[in-house]
């Protein structure tokens, strides 16, 4: 069993074809055993990118979003293990974006993935890895002692 903390730009490749796609719909793969994890903040995060997938020229229709956003959902209830943000986890954030080059939200991911992966190592398990396509945050993570994918570079 393997864990994995997935951000936005990773997430929504699952519900919207693009570079990566195969790859993260693999990673779900039931057959895998893999665990996801990623932030309750991915929620707003990936139904605003479908959105905007949307509103782009010749990309998705209002029916594919509305079921995309619906679908994703419905994995966050069931498949997904969310994380609650709490004061904590903000702190680390706001500390994470004076030491590396971070987005607000890519702190939290961030953030959110390092102390959960803390949690697991104190009780014995596996760490996790964080997957995204966002280069800056695979830096400052690769920079906290994470390990990393990034689906755009996956087969």
């Amino acid at each position: 069993m393997s864990y994995f903390y997935l951000d936005a730009s990773a997430l929504v490749k699952r519900y919207a074809h693009e570079k990566g796609t195969e790859w993260v719909k693999s990673l779900n793969d039931p057959m895998h055993g893999n665990v996801i994890l990623a932030s309750r903040l991915a929620l707003a995060e990936v139904a605003a990118a479908l959105a905007a997938k949307q509103r782009a020229p010749g990309s998705l229709s209002r029916q594919a979003r509305d079921r995309a956003v619906n679908l994703f959902l419905g994995h966050c209830r069931f498949e997904y293990r969310l994380i609650e943000i709490d004061e904590f986890t903000s702190d680390l954030a706001v500390r994470l974006t004076q030491d590396h080059r971070l987005r607000g939200y890519d702190a939290m991911h961030l953030a959110t993935a390092l102390l959960a992966n803390r949690a697991f190592l104190r009780a014995g398990m596996p760490s996790l890895t964080l997957v995204a396509s966002d280069e800056d945050l695979l830096v400052a993570a690769r920079g906290e002692g994470l390990a990393t994918e990034n689906p755009n570079l996956q087969p």
